[in-house]
C-alpha cells in the first residue's frame, strides 16, 4: 500500500513494537530465560517503545508545521497556462528572424 498516511505507517510501528515487547518475553520464558529476565526485558522494549513513539509523533508534528509554514509564504498557483517571463512559449508569428526571403 503506497498511498498510506505518515501518520498510518507511524500507527502500524508502534504496533508492531508493541507486538514485540509481548512477544519477546514469551520466547525468552520458552527458552529458559527466568522471569525476572524476561520481564526486564519487555519494561526495556516497552520504554524504547515509548520514546520512538514520542519521538516519531513530535517530527510528524513538525513536519505538518513546517508544510504548513511553506505553504502559507508560497504565492497562490495560477496554473500552468499563466506563466510569464523568459522561456515562456507564445502562440503566432516571429517578426523578422532568420527566413530565406526575408
Amino acid at each position: 500500500m503506497s498511498g498510506q498516511q505518515p501518520q498510518d505507517t507511524t500507527t502500524d510501528v508502534v504496533r508492531w513494537a508493541a507486538f514485540s515487547c509481548v512477544l519477546v518475553p514469551v520466547v525468552l520464558l520458552w527458552y529458559g530465560t527466568s522471569l525476572a529476565g524476561a520481564t526486564g526485558t519487555a519494561l526495556g522494549l516497552a520504554a524504547v517503545t515509548a520514546v520512538c513513539r514520542f519521538l516519531l509523533r513530535q517530527s510528524e508534528r513538525g513536519a505538518a508545521r513546517l508544510l504548513a509554514e511553506e505553504h502559507a509564504s508560497r504565492p497562490p498557483h495560477r496554473g500552468r497556462h499563466h506563466r510569464a517571463g523568459a522561456g515562456s512559449h507564445r502562440a503566432g508569428r516571429h517578426s523578422g528572424g532568420n527566413t530565406p526571403g526575408g
